[in-house]
């Protein structure tokens, strides 16, 4: 009797466990929603300035990223990095060159994908922007440390992730912003580096998820209140 109300109890109790994680499930399919709602929005809205310095303190917890910007400056080609990349066009690298602000500052700006054999900058040259330019594109978090299994080796040039501080230090660049921004599709002369190919992406599987653990709640709620008669039929 006692095991056969312990396992009435600990089904009860499965029930009631599966049923918070469905609730909460819930919640974060609409956090989800709203989350790609205000990143649609921020990536459709009309370019503006980037966040000032006394923004980027908070710039990790606010609605910053993918906010649609457009800057001046010139660019310094000769401290490009570039980075591994695997886009829609194939493996190669992504070429990030800072941008000289009229404030003193330095913006590392995602110029774009190229492949391997225009990793070289000699065999893009067209590209290498002189003079004052404008860039638009998207604000992007830094990626800190590398990719998965992979770690930035900036001493070997090889760098995995877009990690903003790294690659400041690496290429001793001042008054770097803590952010980098993604150029939009804006064609380069020489077609590359080709910009515009930021993937805007989030994962929702939570109304699986919710129905999942909804429909484990109610198989042991049944399975609860199934037991007795099971068992009366045995007897």
């Amino acid at each position: 009797m006692k095991s056969y109300l312990g396992f009435r109890a600990f089904l009860l109790f499965a029930a009631i466990v599966f049923t918070a994680l469905g609730i909460w499930q819930v919640q974060r399919l609409f956090w989800k929603l709203d989350l790609i709602a205000r990143v649609d929005a921020r990536v459709h809205a009309a370019a503006a300035a980037p966040p000032t310095a006394n923004e980027w303190p908070t710039i990790k917890s606010t609605d910053a990223e993918y906010r649609h910007v457009v800057l001046n400056g010139t660019f310094d080609n000769l401290r490009e990095t570039l980075v591994q990349a695997v886009t829609e066009r194939g493996p190669g690298f992504w070429v990030l060159t800072p941008l000289a602000t009229a404030d003193g500052g330095t913006v590392l700006i995602n110029r774009g994908f190229v492949p391997p054999d225009r990793r070289d900058p000699t065999s893009r040259a067209e590209g290498q922007l002189q003079g004052e330019v404008t860039v638009t594109g998207l604000l992007r978090l830094s990626e800190p440390g590398g990719a998965f299994l992979r770690s930035n080796n900036p001493a070997a040039g090889s760098w995995y992730s877009r990690d903003v501080q790294a690659i400041g230090e690496n290429k001793q660049l001042v008054k770097l912003v803590p952010y980098f921004v993604d150029a939009d599709a804006t064609a380069n002369p020489g077609g590359y580096p080709v910009g515009g190919l930021t993937v805007i992406q989030f994962r929702n599987s939570h109304l699986v998820y919710a129905l999942t653990w909804f429909a484990l709640a109610i198989m042991s709620f049944a399975a609860m209140i199934m037991i007795p008669r099971f068992l009366r039929k045995e007897t």
